[in-house]
């Protein structure tokens, strides 16, 4: 019974993040035919709250007996992955998974200097390595290696928040999979509809065929992005070793590569190809003594 658990909870970490591979795609299909900028994120985030309702009425008392800061770290990695979700719209699907993916740096800087575990020479090397990879990543072009543009600034400050949030999760929280991903949703709400007005105008004149494809689009979406996948991540996580969570999810950058370079054209250049790679060996690196020192956990799971 435990190997079969074990087995579906890897199929499902695996499943989740060739998924999130494919998410830019509504996204982008979304601000492409109506609800520009952030407006397509709170479309999808409002129908996953919607959705989620009826199931989080029935577990309201577990919200009531649990830890405030576990509901704010949830609720602040629901933000997290809102700015992840503008993010395609104004930056490279690629670029913008992988600014994502340095949580493992943003992780182990927090649990070093904030929760004050021990930071093993692997997980100083992850530093290292994943700072170069921003760097050779970002410098492809010969300019400063900064992001370039509010999508890529959005996917760094979604990758730091993550890792904030993931450390109050793993050190409070003790909600279900389905009451987690409802208040995730609130948060990821909460936040893309403060950006949306500062990044573009509320767009009018949609009604009819026009406004029930949205309104569809956006709720398949938020219903198995941010409703099924994130429930069954949350319920898949527990059950297995964070350094198997860790390495499974990037699936999720393959998928998103190989996707946008099919369906948008989108192609990384050598040097960007060599940053990515520096990036996934950090994350790699940085979950690969949770094997031994279970309390250093840290980056997406």
């Amino acid at each position: 019974m435990n190997e079969r658990v074990t087995l579906l909870a890897t199929a499902i970490v695996v499943f989740t993040g060739a998924l999130w591979g494919l998410y830019w795609l509504p996204v982008r299909s979304l601000a492409e035919t109506g609800l520009p900028g952030a407006w397509g994120t709170v479309a999808i985030t409002t129908a996953a709250v919607l959705l989620l309702s009826p199931l989080a009425f029935m577990r309201r008392r577990q919200f009531a007996r649990s830890n405030r800061v576990a509901l704010a770290s949830i609720a602040l990695g629901g933000a997290a992955f809102a700015l992840y979700s503008i993010g395609f719209v104004y930056g490279r699907v690629a670029i913008i998974i992988l600014l994502y993916f340095l949580t493992p740096v943003w992780s182990t800087l927090i649990g070093r200097y904030v929760m004050g575990w021990h930071t093993s020479r692997l997980r100083v090397l992850a530093i290292l390595v994943g700072l170069a990879g921003l760097s050779v990543m970002l410098g492809a072009d010969g300019d400063l290696p900064v992001p370039q543009g509010v999508g890529e600034w959005m996917a760094l400050i979604a990758g730091i928040l993550w890792s904030v949030a993931t450390t109050g999760m793993r050190a409070k929280s003790d909600l279900e999979p389905v009451a987690a991903a409802f208040v995730f949703a609130i948060g990821a709400t909460v936040s893309a509809l403060l950006l949306a007005p500062f990044l573009e105008l509320w767009p009018g004149g949609i009604s009819g065929e026009g406004l029930a494809a949205l309104l569809g689009l956006a709720f398949a979406t938020g219903g198995i992005w941010w409703g099924l996948s994130v429930a069954s991540l949350m319920w898949a996580t527990v059950r297995l070793e964070p350094a198997r969570v860790g390495i499974l999810l990037m699936t999720e950058v393959v998928v998103g590569a190989g996707s946008a370079a099919v369906f948008a054209a989108e192609h990384l250049d050598p040097l960007e190809i060599a940053g990515g790679a520096l990036v996934l060996c950090a994350g790699v690196l940085e979950v690969w003594p949770a094997r031994r020192a279970a309390p250093e956990q840290s980056g997406r799971d």
